[in-house]
């Protein structure tokens, strides 16, 4: 997939500007540029495999997380955020009351710092969300119907010129349906004042607005068949058969133990990629932990794999301790960003390759972990983690190191581990070989004994 790329210190103009003049590139430039990127591949293949990310375009998808602008002033969050995903969704920050809090008067700032730091790494965006029934400033539901109609035709208006060519997929409406068994339309000042034309109406002015964007209708609870994605199906498929311009349908397949990953989702996926759209996983969690969790996630992967027309995979936060259901621990980065099993199951799934060399962190980090299996037998095998200072020289470092049961560290040399309460994680900090140079390296290593897959989870190096 070829990504748009915003250089920094052109002296191009504001983002803004400099998405206009990408939107209208010739043929004949577009196609310079995609040779270029094709020729370019081979240079990077050797980390291809290494990241959420880069595993999800082999496989010709993205892989991307919502993202929170009051939290890209945190270093572990950006070079997490930086490494892994290939596209970002605003979690709040493109909703209606954060960009138009009184009627005609227009706040971007927010929105823009996702958009711009997304820009700044060549990451995709999706833009979320121009109409829903919540998070709705009080003077939109005070509205009459002729002034509902045109202020909503202009929120999307001018919402979507401000990121023309900038957006790779709008979430045009967002969850309009009801939960149970009716299939009925949410109540909301839409529906009730608008009826049931509001929906093509958003729709139509959004492509009016922007030609290139993708449109999608975005629901939860949608994601195994049911009354709920019987009646988007049907509205999907009366849109497509009457030319009402929609271009892809999100779910967004949130889970836990009371409402599980259906049997039959790879099968509602393809349902509505033959109506003839996209289909997207947009705000991905799951509750729970360890390997019940991880074997979640990676059937969301295979079904979205599965599905030619599944283009990507939206996370719905980067750590535990951001998610709105942070107590289920629903993500794929626990509280302090190490990598969870659920992790290794969706990068082992993508086709990469878990604790690989290209999962260094942040480069510009104070010092950095990787891991590689050293010897390997039947029924375990010895891991090698190397440690090495970043530009600076470190007096001493630390590790975490997460075991997926019945796998047990049996032994551990150069290094002096300390166990948390579960026993599957151990803190490794040096023996004798903390102090390093810059760029000077180190290592210690363990002896596993309860089975080879899947590798260890390697956390992030902690200088001190």
């Amino acid at each position: 997939m070829i990504r748009k790329r915003t250089r920094t210190g052109d002296g191009g103009g504001s983002p803004r500007t400099r998405g206009r003049l990408r939107a209208g590139l010739s043929a004949t430039t577009t196609a310079l540029l995609t040779v270029t990127a094709l020729a370019a591949l081979p240079q990077t293949a050797a980390h291809a495999a290494d990241t959420l990310g880069a595993a999800a375009a082999e496989k010709g998808r993205y892989f991307g997380a919502a993202v929170a602008a009051n939290h890209l002033g945190e270093a572990q969050y950006v070079s997490t955020l930086n490494t892994e995903f290939t596209s970002v969704t605003p979690e709040n920050e493109m909703k209606w009351d954060a960009v138009e809090p009184s009627r005609g008067s227009f706040s971007f700032s927010r929105a823009d710092q996702i958009v711009n730091h997304a820009q700044s790494r060549g990451m995709d965006v999706r833009g979320h969300t121009l109409v829903w029934h919540s998070q709705l400033p009080s003077w939109v539901s005070g509205l009459g119907a002729t002034d509902l109609r045109s202020a909503m035709n202009n929120h999307i208006t001018q919402v979507m010129t401000h990121y023309k060519g900038e957006i790779h997929s709008w979430d045009v409406v967002n969850e309009a349906f009801q939960d149970g068994n009716s299939g009925a339309r949410r109540s909301s000042p839409f529906q009730d004042k608008l009826g049931n034309g509001f929906i093509e109406e958003a729709f139509r002015t959004a492509r009016a607005t922007d030609p290139n964007a993708k449109l999608c209708y975005n629901d939860y609870n949608t994601d195994g068949v049911n009354a709920k994605s019987n009646a988007v199906y049907a509205m999907v498929k009366d849109f497509k058969s009457r030319g009402v311009p929609i271009d892809c349908v999100g779910f967004q397949s949130h889970f836990n133990s009371n409402s599980p990953v259906p049997s039959d989702y790879r099968a509602n996926l393809q349902r509505f990629a033959d109506l003839g759209v996209d289909v997207q996983i947009t705000e991905l969690d799951i509750e729970g932990s360890g390997s019940a969790q991880a074997t979640n996630y990676a059937n969301v992967v295979r079904a979205c794999l599965a599905v030619t027309r599944c283009t990507g995979i939206t996370v719905w936060g980067i750590p535990d301790k951001y998610s709105w259901r942070a107590s289920g621990t629903p993500l794929l980065f626990d509280d302090n960003y190490n990598k969870k099993p659920a992790y290794d199951a969706v990068l082992s799934t993508l086709g990469g390759t878990p604790g690989g060399p290209g999962n260094p962190g942040d480069p510009d980090a104070a010092c950095t972990a990787t891991y590689t299996t050293a010897e390997q037998w039947g029924g375990g095998y010895n891991g090698k983690v190397t440690i090495t200072a970043g530009s600076s020289p470190i007096s001493g470092w630390s590790v975490n190191v997460t075991m997926t049961p019945p796998q047990k560290v049996v032994a551990v040399w150069n290094g002096s581990p300390t166990w948390d309460s579960s026993g599957n994680v151990m803190t490794v900090k040096p023996s004798w070989n903390g102090t390093l140079a810059a760029g000077a390296s180190t290592s210690f290593g363990f002896t596993v004994n309860g089975g080879t897959a899947p590798p260890p989870q390697v956390g992030a190096c902690t200088a001190s």
